[in-house]
């Protein structure tokens, strides 16, 4: 039959104690418990839902514990809302407050720009990708 003899010894056990039906079982593990209760999964739905975001999922973290006493890591949260629940962050990565408006809008416009266009022959003439319509 090529099984291990202590496998065979399972089955005669599970035979002996519950017949042909106990032999047949399929068990399931039950799996592990919820970090997160569902109140907190629909509290926190609905405030993504209200468009006020959070400013990092370590805020989400802080949120949790405040009003709800859950001790959550970030590792757990971060797949919830980001997967899940198909959440991003609403607020923009901070920037240096060094920066100059009108030379980062300027940079992006000619980053796009040469991205969007290409050298078409070995004079150097460059075609623009846009399509005029």
């Amino acid at each position: 039959m090529a099984r291990d003899t202590s496998t065979v010894t399972i089955w005669l056990q599970k035979y002996r104690t519950g017949g042909l039906s106990g032999l047949l079982e399929i068990k399931k593990a039950a799996g592990a418990k919820r970090k997160i209760n569902d109140d907190a999964i629909a509290a926190l739905i609905q405030e993504l839902k209200t468009g006020k975001g959070f400013s990092s999922d370590g805020g989400i973290v802080e949120c949790l514990k405040k009003e709800h006493g859950l001790e959550i890591e970030y590792g757990t949260v971060y797949p919830l809302v980001r997967h899940r629940l198909g959440a991003k962050l609403k607020v923009a990565p901070p920037q240096s407050y060094k920066q100059d408006e009108k030379l980062v809008s300027e940079s992006k416009k000619t980053r796009c720009h040469s991205q969007l266009s290409r050298k078409t022959s070995s004079t150097g003439e460059v075609r623009s990708l846009f399509v005029s319509g």
